[in-house]
């Protein structure tokens, strides 16, 4: 007899329900195994030495501490680790040893205030102190025109006024392109530096006594420099005058502009200022400006 329809669909039925449970079973399998080992370390009993804890043992007291003295370090407490105090980093800035204070004023500045001050008092007839003529600024420029070749050079005029001025300067840069000098817009092409205070006393005492004696074949400076209104601008050649300059280690002759600014409202009374500052002055000619006119007969 052939089976019916009823008894295939059984049979087909249990064949095809039987391939998900298959691997359904393993998954279900997996986190039974690892459960069982763990509650069989549980079950089993633990040893009488490790349940009994030891009895716990009186500690001592501590004596209470008093007042601290003010001042005293303070001690670390219990379980606490000592901290050590790493050194903090410091700046470039700051990383150097800071300059010692300044104890007494510029030799310079000391002696117009006690010897050239009543001078031009007496010479000039001033009511008032404050009108008597002073040095303002000191004003170093370095023009460096092969800079547009190679920047390294303004590094090293830079590093030479540094030296010179004991100031670092600013370097200046081009305001607009040239095309027949070959400069564009931004390029560095000179090195500046203003100097006041004590520095620019030392400056100039250093000028007027080391530097200016040492130009070859020097007869003083022109009357002819000062600019009308008591202002001085002398010229260098070269930059070897200086005591701070080593020859070896120069790379290029370089010549700078100096200018001292004075208070004074006209070229006689800054005249008179800086040579009595110590400013060697060379008497103009008869026919040059500012030499003295002689008297009609």
């Amino acid at each position: 007899m052939t089976p019916s329809k009823k008894d295939a669909s059984k049979q087909s039925g249990p064949k095809q329900e039987t391939g998900p449970k298959k691997q359904a079973a393993p998954k279900q399998a997996g986190p039974k195994q690892q459960a069982a080992p763990k509650q069989a370390e549980e079950e089993q009993p633990k040893p009488e030495a490790e349940a009994k804890e030891p009895p716990a043992q009186p500690q001592p007291q501590q004596p209470q501490a008093g007042p601290k003295p003010e001042g005293a370090p303070r001690q670390p407490k219990e379980g606490q680790k000592e901290r050590k105090e790493a050194p903090k980093r410091e700046s470039g800035a700051q990383a150097q040893a800071p300059a010692a204070p300044r104890t007494k004023p510029a030799r310079l500045k000391e002696r117009y205030r006690k010897d050239i001050v009543p001078k031009l008092r007496d010479r000039f007839h001033y009511r008032n102190v404050m009108e008597v003529p002073r040095l303002e600024k000191v004003v170093i420029n370095v023009r460096v025109g092969d800079a547009t070749t190679d920047t390294r050079f303004v590094d090293k005029a830079v590093e030479e006024l540094t030296q010179i001025a004991g100031q670092r300067p600013a370097v200046a840069r081009a305001r607009k392109s040239i095309a027949n000098f070959k400069l564009r817009r931004g390029q560095p092409i000179a090195t500046h530096v203003t100097l006041r205070g004590d520095r620019m006393y030392d400056f100039v005492d250093k000028l007027f006594s080391a530097a200016l004696p040492r130009i070859k074949d020097f007869k003083g400076i022109s009357e002819r420099q000062f600019d009308g209104r008591g202002n001085l601008n002398i010229g260098m050649r070269e930059q070897l005058i200086f005591p701070e300059i080593d020859y070896d280690k120069v790379e290029k002759i370089r010549g700078m502009d100096i200018t001292l600014v004075t208070t004074a409202k006209s070229d006689e009374e800054g005249r008179e200022l800086l040579k009595l500052l110590g400013l060697p002055l060379r008497e103009a000619a008869p026919g040059e400006a500012g030499a003295p006119v002689a008297a009609a007969r």
